[in-house]
């Protein structure tokens, strides 16, 4: 077929749906109440359940792991753990009578049995914050009110122990690199290296520590370090099950949020099967309306057809003319569903933007879920008119001719 039959072909079709507006309209106007509410409704889901993964990813306590009883572990044991894939995070940590020290900045400013948190590079809980130094430290907000410190400034370390009858205090002066928000952590707090509490639960095993200013004690001599649990982060969410899962067989008792983490998972699919059940009943009661509207409009436009056979049009390209029309219907079928859910998901947004946290909307859809419906819908536009394009392509114009 010439393009320029293609264009003839394409304005009658088009003449043809203006000339029958009111019909066309109707037509229109029952696709929109089916693409309009499904749009609504999945736009709902994605909103919703894309917030809570998103809450679920950005919240590094999600991808903890704690260890709930203490053990001996060799460096070598937590190098192992480290080479793993799903592991975003680890750390040694010594025992938990050895990452408590007091805090002071003055007289007047001072933290008892503050918590001692050993860190590295990659810290999620820590997120851009690092440590360039030894000797720096990160404290938490609510320890750095309590000290009244902020970044930059000193902070004086001390703990003690008994040895050989007498008490001794272990020091070492400190600084401030960053302070962490309360967002994830607002207890009085210092994350440090973990070579500062390796010294400090040398010294309460009573070594001799010359960082702390204490020469008494046996001397060290190398001793390899040995850690009683370790800090531990999965590298994403669907790993923390596996991870959890490993560390238990080796008879690790551990903790986890993985009850929050497949709470959402639930969440995800109940509504999956929600949705995808309310699409396809609408989806079937669509395509029925519409294959009924197809055949009724070509059994109606039976003597129309014969004429433009008559003309010179071939049974191919009367079916396009019948499958033109059906995509130009569904498209203007689907820009308007389309406008009607940007202005409900807006009402949606405004009237829930009260009861959220953020503003983040809990109605939306990207760009790509758009053009997939638009696909979505044209294909199932095609599916329809080829079944109208069929019918029209078997009428035969004398017969239709005679019935004038």
């Amino acid at each position: 077929m010439s393009f320029n039959r293609l264009l003839l072909l394409g304005r009658l079709a088009l003449q043809d749906l203006w000339h029958d507006r009111i019909i066309s309209f109707c037509t229109i106007s029952s696709l929109v109440a089916v693409i309009a509410p499904l749009l609504l409704l999945f736009g709902l889901r994605f909103g919703i359940v894309s917030q809570l993964q998103q809450d679920l990813a950005n919240d590094p306590r999600n991808l903890e792991i704690r260890m709930l009883s203490s053990g001996s572990y060799e460096p070598r044991w937590v190098g192992q753990l480290r080479q793993r894939a799903d592991v975003g995070f680890v750390i040694g940590q010594t025992r938990s009578l050895n990452t408590l020290a007091d805090l002071q900045t003055d007289g007047s400013h001072f933290i008892e049995n503050a918590e001692v948190i050993p860190t590295g590079d990659g810290d999620p809980l820590l997120g851009r914050l690092t440590l360039h130094r030894p000797a720096e430290v990160i404290l938490t907000q609510e320890a750095a009110r309590r000290l009244a410190v902020k970044v930059g400034e000193p902070v004086a370390l001390r703990v003690s122990r008994q040895f050989e009858g007498r008490r001794e205090w272990g020091r070492a002066t400190l600084t401030v690199a960053g302070i962490l928000p309360a967002t994830y952590f607002n207890r009085p707090a210092l994350f440090t290296r973990p070579e500062l509490l390796l010294r400090m639960e040398h010294f309460r095993d009573g070594y001799a520590v010359p960082e702390l200013g204490i020469s008494s004690g046996a001397p060290l001599n190398d001793r390899p370090p040995r850690y009683a649990r370790v800090r531990l982060y999965a590298s994403d969410i669907d790993r923390v099950a596996g991870l959890e899962r490993d560390l238990r067989a080796q008879r690790i008792e551990t903790a986890s949020r993985l009850a929050d983490i497949e709470n959402v998972k639930s969440i995800n699919r109940v509504l999956g099967v929600i949705f995808n059940t309310i699409a396809a009943t609408a989806l079937i009661g669509c395509i029925a309306s519409l294959v009924g509207s197809f055949i009724a409009g070509v059994d109606r436009k039976r003597k129309d057809i014969a004429v433009l056979r008559l003309l010179g049009f071939t049974g191919p390209a009367v079916g396009l003319y019948v499958i033109v029309q059906g995509c130009l219907l569904s498209l203007l079928a689907y820009v308007g569903g389309y406008g009607i859910y940007l202005g409900a998901s807006r009402i949606f947004n405004q009237s829930l933007a009260g009861s959220q946290a953020t503003d983040r909307l809990l109605c939306q859809i990207t760009p790509g879920h758009s053009a997939f419906a638009l696909a979505l819908t044209l294909i199932v536009a095609l599916l329809v008119a080829s079944i109208g394009a069929y019918r029209a392509i078997r009428i035969e114009p004398a017969q239709s001719l005679r019935e004038v």
